[in-house]
């Protein structure tokens, strides 16, 4: 089961070892799609925005030596942020200098405010940061269901399907379709709990 994007500091003090492939190859996996939405966000084009995070990684790789693990100054993810943000500055002031655009000025100016500041910058970085949790609660909540009962809350809450016609298509009544889907959205809500649980310990 995975837990991540959460910040481990297991996986963190791993990433330290360059060799740990296998650290890596998790960190990859888990941060690479949040990280590739956030800052596709920005207005980037796909290579750009894949260079970027490349370049992301390899800083992560070069400084994660000198991370002192500390929730109280913010954590992993809030370092992570810094990371991506400076990346993003520095690409889009080559572009200013290359010739503005009118979105490499308000990019500009979006990403020089202060770092701790609720902004629409850091609310795309939550935002994304719970699609991941949301993400991986729905992996681990359907490996460990029922397949019937995971299909009735797939008809039905991810693909906006009636109980009815879910029913008639998994051979169930309609009142165990409500069941299911109840039962299965508790368990995402458990389930993402405890994973932001695990990130704040």
């Amino acid at each position: 089961m995975s837990d991540s994007p959460v910040t481990r500091a297991t996986l963190l003090l791993r990433l330290r070892d360059a060799n740990d492939h296998e650290a890596w190859s998790d960190f990859l996996r888990d941060y690479g799609p949040m990280l590739y939405r956030f800052v596709r966000s920005r207005g980037l084009q796909d290579a750009d925005a894949a260079d970027i995070v490349q370049d992301v990684f390899r800083r992560v790789g070069s400084a994660i030596g000198r991370l002192e693990y500390d929730k109280e100054k913010g954590g992993f993810r809030s370092w992570l942020f810094t990371i991506t943000r400076n990346r993003l500055y520095t690409y889009f002031e080559k572009r200013k200098k290359a010739g503005p655009t009118g979105n490499d000025t308000a990019q500009l100016e979006l990403l020089s405010q202060a770092a701790d500041g609720r902004n629409e910058l850091s609310e795309q970085w939550e935002l994304e940061h719970l699609r991941s949790l949301a993400a991986i609660a729905m992996k681990t909540v359907e490996e460990n269901s029922d397949p019937k009962t995971w299909s009735a809350f797939r008809i039905t809450a991810v693909e906006g399907r009636s109980a009815a016609e879910a029913a008639e298509e998994l051979s169930m009544s309609t009142g165990a379709i409500y069941v299911a889907k109840s039962r299965v959205t508790a368990r995402l809500r458990a389930e993402i709990e405890r994973l932001e649980q695990e990130e704040e310990a």
